[in-house]
């Protein structure tokens, strides 16, 4: 792609940067329980997307979102208008959003800066944990085993609905180039890290566009639909799954093996007692494998092309079949083990049933003898 010249660039009117925080707080999280204990506290509502029939995507459990109180923030020295929010979903999961407005029509170079500087600024305010601690403790009732340290991942999405002039979503990446917006690079990236960047691009319609980075996403659109935001988010948040799970696998591991490294160096006598790890082990691969699941299920995009395409890209781009793979192999290295430990807690019980019957055998032996 050529570099426009800075006349072609176009001015926008209406724009918008969201910054996502996803957190795993707790194993689960009781959606129906979370709406009475917020109802009358803040508008609480279930997701529903706006330009898709119910039928052509499904969320298992749709999440509940609620308004937050829009924290102060400046932008270039001016203060700015926000939009916070938060999504709780049923696996353990909650997001805070804030969408800082673009405050007045800027040219292309301009919003450029403005982007950056708002992402710079409303990562460092400290709503973030505020507003964590304020909601979580609100919501205890509802949770299921919280979560003590708190696995984070975080998005940013760059959304533009008004351009001066208009432009199709091919007009647009001819008058400018949206990898410094993207990436925050100042220098001009090579050819091939550039290809990488713009990998991930879908558009529908003429006039609408979407490219996926790793940590960010370009969005033009044209409507007031959030739809891909939310698309996004639900896959961030089953990223962030993916990677508390896998870590708990990881450190779960070493300790798998310990225990049956201990019960081949220790006497028979005593292996019994390890059936209660191996019963320990047997919960968390439920509990593991439950999650997941529900964690694959979350969104099932059906018959909308566009959104499906969405969603398919930020999976693959999130390594998702990676994760699931990781998880899927610990898993089974974890269920291998506990089946060896339950084998040694069998033999050992017959171990000690032998004993038992050739102990009955010589007591009666012998009882006859002193009978004699």
């Amino acid at each position: 792609m050529t570099t426009p010249a800075p006349d072609a660039a176009p001015t926008v009117r209406r724009a918008s940067v969201e910054v996502l925080r996803i957190f795993d707080a707790a194993y689960g999280i009781d959606l129906a329980g979370v709406e009475r204990v917020l109802r009358g506290r803040a508008p609480v509502a279930r997701i529903r997307l706006q330009r898709v029939e119910p039928k052509a995507l499904a969320f298992d459990d749709p999440p509940v979102v609620t308004d937050l109180a829009s924290p102060e923030l400046h932008v270039g020295g001016r203060r700015v208008e926000t939009l916070a929010s938060a999504r709780i979903y049923s696996f353990g999961v909650v997001s805070l959003s804030l969408e800082v407005m673009l405050p007045e029509a800027m040219e292309w170079a301009g919003f450029e800066d403005f982007a950056r500087e708002a992402e710079r600024e409303a990562e460092a305010l400290p709503f973030w944990q505020s507003a964590l601690d304020s909601l979580l403790g609100a919501l205890r009732p509802a949770l299921d085993q919280p979560t003590p340290l708190r696995m984070e991942e975080d998005y940013v999405l760059v959304t533009v609905r008004e351009l001066d002039p208009p432009l199709s979503a091919a007009g647009l990446t001819e008058a400018v180039d949206l990898v410094p917006l993207l990436t925050h690079e100042t220098r001009p990236l090579s050819d091939a890290a550039r290809r990488d960047v713009l990998r991930y691009v879908h558009s529908y319609y003429r006039d609408d566009l979407v490219v996926l980075t790793w940590d960010r996403a370009f969005v033009l659109e044209p409507g007031d639909d959030g739809d891909v935001a939310e698309v996004l988010e639900v896959a961030n948040a089953q990223l962030l799954e993916l990677r508390y799970y896998d870590a708990l696998l990881d450190d779960e591991l070493p300790r798998a093996y310990a225990v049956a490294a201990a019960v081949r160096r220790g006497p028979k006598l005593t292996r019994r007692r390890y059936a209660r790890a191996a019963n320990d082990m047997r919960a968390l691969v439920s509990e593991v494998t439950l999650i997941s699941e529900k964690v694959d299920n979350a969104l099932k995009v059906t018959e909308d092309v566009y959104l499906a395409r969405v969603y398919a890209s930020a999976l693959e781009l999130f390594r998702f079949r990676f994760w699931t793979l990781s998880i899927d192999r610990r898993l089974s290295l974890i269920r291998e083990t506990y089946a060896a430990l339950y084998d040694e807690a069998v033999a050992t019980r017959a171990e000690w049933l032998e004993i038992a019957i050739v102990a009955l055998i010589l007591f009666e032996v012998v009882m006859a003898f002193v009978r004699a």
